[in-house]
């Protein structure tokens, strides 16, 4: 592993209602990158294959079978990240019947964060037109952003972000990425799911996966450049079908 890893996963298993779902993956996260964690679009076959359990380990609310998961130098989910580290699941984590700035005051007790926290995340997520909506009444976008705001009042060395975008028309999904962009530059890790292939353009580094297995860590061109196509999606199908050759030889 790296020796600047912000996640290093080593031979992680994990099973669940009885069927094993990963398969003692390893990989590395780079610290103040933005990594992309891909995993099959319709085109390349069902999507359930492990983001979302693994991610889950990562934070440290999934029980593992075997291997082990590093998050900033110590073991996932142990008390001392629970500032360091940020997760906004699919689904928006916020209270539909508070307003945008309600949420967000009440989640910066919760942390202890700061007063002026509140006004800073809203500024990174651009919600200042709407922080006095109720969020029940916000488009989907605008509930993740609420979302992806109550997760940086405490201003996390880590944001694990799973299918942040999912649902969301192109605009606003390309805004979202140069939010996580604008975040990673500014010293900020990113690991960050999606079933959208396309979207794997706007990370620094990817880590590709089907079926519980870990088929690659690249970075966008460098799949390209292995697979010899240029739309990703194709480049992930021509990984696919190289590792099925390797099964069968």
């Amino acid at each position: 592993m790296q020796a600047d890893a912000a996640i290093a996963v080593d031979g992680l298993t994990v099973r669940r209602g009885g069927k094993e779902v990963l398969h003692g993956i390893s990989f590395a996260v780079g610290t103040g990158r933005l990594t992309g964690l891909l995993g099959p679009s319709g085109l390349l076959g069902p999507s359930g294959c492990g983001k979302t359990t693994l991610m889950r380990a990562i934070v440290g609310v999934q029980i593992v079978e075997s291997g082990s998961v590093e998050v900033l130098g110590l073991a996932a989910g142990s008390p001392a990240l629970r500032r360091r580290v940020g997760y906004v699941t699919q689904a928006p984590s916020v209270y539909g019947d508070l307003s945008v700035r309600e949420n967000l005051r009440y989640f910066a007790r919760v942390l202890g964060a700061a007063e002026e926290r509140i006004e800073a995340v809203i500024e990174t997520v651009s919600l200042g037109d709407h922080v006095d909506q109720v969020v029940s009444t916000l488009s989907g976008g605008q509930r993740s952003r609420v979302s992806l705001a109550t997760a940086l009042l405490g201003e996390p060395e880590l944001l694990v972000l799973d299918e942040p975008t999912v649902g969301l028309d192109p605009v606003l999904r390309t805004e979202l990425w140069a939010t996580f962009a604008s975040l990673a530059e500014s010293g900020t890790t990113l690991l960050v799911s999606s079933h959208v292939m396309d979207e794997a353009d706007h990370c620094q580094d990817l880590l590709l996966m089907r079926d519980g297995d870990l088929l690659a860590t690249e970075t966008p061109d460098g799949l390209r450049s292995r697979t010899g196509q240029q739309g990703l999606d194709d480049a992930f199908l021509a990984l696919i079908e190289e590792g099925q050759k390797g099964e069968a030889a």
